[in-house]
């Protein structure tokens, strides 16, 4: 069918109509359908329209000056061929369930749109997604990466589990500083072993590390000396972060994981602050990376995070340090 280009959209005439009426494409313009300039370069690849004067190379030249145009067609094409009716807005697309269509079906995916290299800038993402949720849709990340290969993210605001069986009451114990850990002389299989903290250094010793320390001085359960004298937990924060400066944001983070009884070990190893165990599961979880609420990360960044974790069965979050508590932010490969 014929169409028109007035050098900003492509319109149809009447016989339009049936695109939009079987297949969603365009938004209705009088008697016929203005389409996005997404839909008329697959429309026209597809040879479904015809665009007096214009091929497809030479449409796609008008639209290419537009910023991240060809990784937005990309997506759009893609998602298309796997059977989605999609319409542009209210971020980068709408897709809608298959078999449904606007107007009889709701959309189920708001579908942002990057490069492998964007920036991930958390606290518009929060934002987005936390829309996303009220709208009742599903989040997803589109990245493009520089061979023009497709990666699909659902990203979610995870509440963690109400807290379950309680994790075992510990005595009061006294540890000295070692360094930026402390250290406390209990027997094997102590109570704060059993809670999930220390590293035993030999059967006298058990070593504490920093963030550990911080709550438990916090709990008043241990009372913390240095050169004999009593160290305040406060003073001890201030001169650990010296030789830490995500110290902040682990320590809140780590509160509140052992807010929900979940018992957060290091998790260097796997590149992240922690590894999480979140029950009596003899491997860890959740892989957890604390930031503050303006943290930037490349999305290449995020991508590597998130293989590692699915390639040793893990959850992969960000905990972010939020104005009203910890957002802890969920990325997963999705197959749409």
């Amino acid at each position: 069918m014929k169409a028109s280009f007035d050098g900003t959209s492509v319109l149809t005439g009447r016989d339009g109509r049936v695109l939009y009426d079987q297949s969603g494409y365009g938004r209705p313009e009088g008697d016929g359908i203005r389409l996005a300039p997404q839909e008329a370069l697959y429309l026209l690849h597809r040879k479904r329209i015809e665009v007096p004067g214009y091929s497809f190379d030479s449409l796609l030249s008008e639209y290419a000056d537009q910023r991240n145009f060809l990784r937005s067609f990309l997506v759009y094409r893609d998602l298309r061929e796997r059977g989605y009716v999609v319409q542009t807005g209210p971020h980068d697309f709408r897709v809608f369930r298959r078999g449904e269509k606007p107007g009889t079906g709701e959309s189920l995916y708001l579908v942002r749109v990057l490069a492998e290299r964007d920036p991930i800038r958390f606290t518009k993402l929060i934002e987005e997604v936390v829309t996303a949720r009220n709208m009742r849709k599903q989040y997803v990340l589109a990245v493009v990466d520089d061979e023009e290969e497709l990666t699909y993210y659902e990203i979610k605001i995870q509440k963690l589990a109400d807290p379950g069986l309680p994790l075992p009451q510990i005595g009061s114990s006294d540890a000295v500083l070692v360094g930026s850990s402390a250290m406390i002389r209990v027997p094997p299989q102590s109570e704060l072993e059993k809670a999930g903290f220390g590293k035993r250094f030999d059967d006298e010793r058990l070593m504490i590390s920093p963030v550990e320390l911080l709550y438990l001085m916090g709990k008043e359960i241990v009372r913390l000396t240095k050169d004999d004298l009593p160290l305040a937990s406060a003073e001890f924060f201030e001169a650990a972060k010296s030789n830490d400066p995500e110290l902040a944001a682990k320590d809140k983070v780590y509160t509140e994981l052992r807010r929900h009884d979940f018992i957060a070990r290091t998790g260097y190893k796997f590149g992240h602050h922690f590894r999480v165990y979140c029950g009596k599961n003899v491997h860890s979880d959740m892989l957890v990376h604390a930031i503050e609420k303006e943290a930037v990360l490349p999305m290449s960044v995020i991508s590597r995070s998130v293989r590692m974790a699915h390639s040793v069965k893990k959850k992969m979050l960000f905990g972010c340090v939020h104005t009203n508590g910890i957002h802890f932010v969920e990325f997963a490969r999705i197959k749409l």
